[in-house]
């Protein structure tokens, strides 16, 4: 634990050097936010099957799913560059536990994600984003379980590939499916019969359906339990496989 902390300690002290990383990672949602979530209003008034509660109760929650999709499934190229500057090699030669050195990193991320996702809600507001507080609490909690799935998977698959030429491709290819079938920009509700059962192969499918239930405040939407179930089963899978990883890599 003690050595989960000062990973940890030593990936957020680098984070905070270049705070503006933080910000940047919320512009490209909030480019969504400003220029397209005003297009959904009559769209969710004039178009049955969308999920209940507004527009904005649609897409932020949405939004703040696709700050897991493409800000800790990325965060795989920071490690490659430690890598290849010898950092991962010179702490493998001390008592550092290996599943240490990837919680440590993916607890990093998970705090940077959950900060994201706050101010992303907090400029929503004004937008008219209405939201119980209890709500978005457990939403964030959901979305901070799915960011530490994703950053494990994320540093698993850098190790194993050891090339940002090589990473880079293989998260386009499977990050846009994952996106577009996930009813982030337009619920997979109004979706082609064909389209929607495709997606409900996709698990960020289910965390946003139970982010939208949550942000209205229906905590009792059977939505929220099979997106929390979902989740659990997401971080344990990608966890094992990410400290599986670490420890083959120092073998």
């Amino acid at each position: 634990m003690t050595t989960t902390w000062l990973i940890f300690r030593r990936s957020l002290r680098q984070s905070l050097r270049n705070p503006a990383w933080v910000l940047i990672g919320v512009f490209q949602p909030l480019i969504y936010l400003a220029l397209f979530g005003p297009l959904l209003i009559p769209v969710v008034q004039n178009t049955p099957g969308f999920p209940p509660g507004d527009a904005w109760q649609v897409f932020v929650p949405a939004l703040v799913v696709q700050q897991v999709v493409f800000g800790t499934l990325f965060v795989g190229f920071g490690l490659i560059s430690e890598y290849r500057a010898g950092v991962i090699d010179r702490m493998r030669v001390t008592p550092a536990s290996r599943s240490a050195l990837l919680l440590g990193r993916s607890l990093k991320d998970v705090v940077v994600l959950v900060l994201q996702s706050v101010l992303l809600v907090l400029i929503s507001l004004p937008f008219g984003l209405r939201a119980p507080l209890g709500g978005v609490l457990l939403a964030l909690v959901l979305i901070a379980v799915a960011g530490l799935a994703m950053s494990a998977a994320s540093y698993a698959l850098a190790l194993r590939l050891k090339s940002e030429e090589a990473l880079g491709p293989v998260f386009n290819t499977f990050g846009l499916p994952l996106l577009l079938l996930s009813g982030v920009l337009l619920p997979m509700s109004v979706a082609p019969d064909w389209l929607y059962a495709i997606s409900r192969a996709n698990p960020f499918v289910h965390i946003v359906d139970a982010e939208r239930a949550l942000f209205r405040g229906d905590l009792g939407d059977p939505s929220v339990l099979i997106g929390a179930g979902v989740t659990a089963a997401l971080v344990v899978l990608c966890l094992t496989w990410g400290i599986r990883t670490f420890h083959r890599e120092s073998a």
